[in-house]
């Protein structure tokens, strides 16, 4: 994972039953913030800014990968548009060219 930003643009990993898609993206990140090498970053944007809310179970793993040093982004347009800015409970509102800076810069793993 070193190296690699993770874009999450859901709030599930994969198509189909919304639940078992928040489970196994919550699996996902259980076993991401276990590895010695980590992202650089985690960047959410449409729905997956909801995975940085306590709506989220997710919000207490990105939590720790922040604790790590990961930095975790939500895509500001995305944030206004789900109205959760205010309700952010890890991580910090960003932007697309943040994005792309870092996309420029890094490998992208989508997580849909």
């Amino acid at each position: 994972m070193k190296n690699k930003v993770v874009l999450v643009s859901s709030r599930q990993l994969g198509r189909g039953d919304q639940e078992l898609g928040e489970n196994i993206l919550e699996t996902f990140f259980t076993l991401l913030k276990q590895k010695d090498e980590l992202p650089v970053a985690v960047f959410c944007m449409n729905s997956g800014v909801f995975t940085m809310t306590e709506e989220s179970l997710v919000s207490v793993h990105l939590k720790e990968l922040e604790e790590k040093g990961v930095e975790i982004l939500a895509c500001k347009t995305c944030a206004d548009h789900y109205e959760v800015s205010d309700k952010l409970t890890v991580g910090k509102i960003s932007s697309m060219g943040t994005f792309l800076e870092l996309a420029a810069k890094y490998e992208v793993l989508t997580i849909s």
